[in-house]
């Protein structure tokens, strides 16, 4: 089966740009562009569709919370589903993604079935 679903990682972790991509690739049927800051996720966002972003909060210059504001106000992106994936995991922290327009909030350490159940569920519709 040929996707054309597309997922945007932003993260300035390598690492973890590299956990992510191996949650989702385990999946087997998604597109994977990933980006190293709130700012270079608005650069790539005009070149590629994107049908859902996970993004981390603390980044270099444009953060997460940052992004979802900026994706909430604009026509063109307010509908992607966007998943906060932080470390950051205080209700209130949580409350203020949700606020700002996240669809989901996974703290981490997560359990990766959970992220792929989520994924899944958002994209598999």
């Amino acid at each position: 089966m040929i996707c054309t679903k597309t997922i945007l990682i932003v993260d300035d972790s390598a690492s973890m740009r590299a956990m992510l991509r191996a949650i989702v690739d385990a999946l087997g049927d998604y597109l994977i562009v990933e980006a190293t800051s709130g700012f270079e996720a608005l650069r790539l966002l005009p070149r590629d569709h994107v049908d859902l972003i996970l993004t981390d909060i603390n980044m270099p210059d444009i953060n997460g919370l940052e992004l979802i504001s900026y994706l909430r106000a604009n026509p063109n992106y307010k509908d992607i589903p966007v998943f906060i994936i932080s470390t950051e995991g205080s209700a209130k922290d949580i409350e203020k993604g949700k606020q700002l327009g996240a669809d989901e909030y996974v703290v981490k350490p997560f359990e990766p079935a959970a992220l792929q159940q989520l994924i899944n569920s958002y994209l598999k519709k």
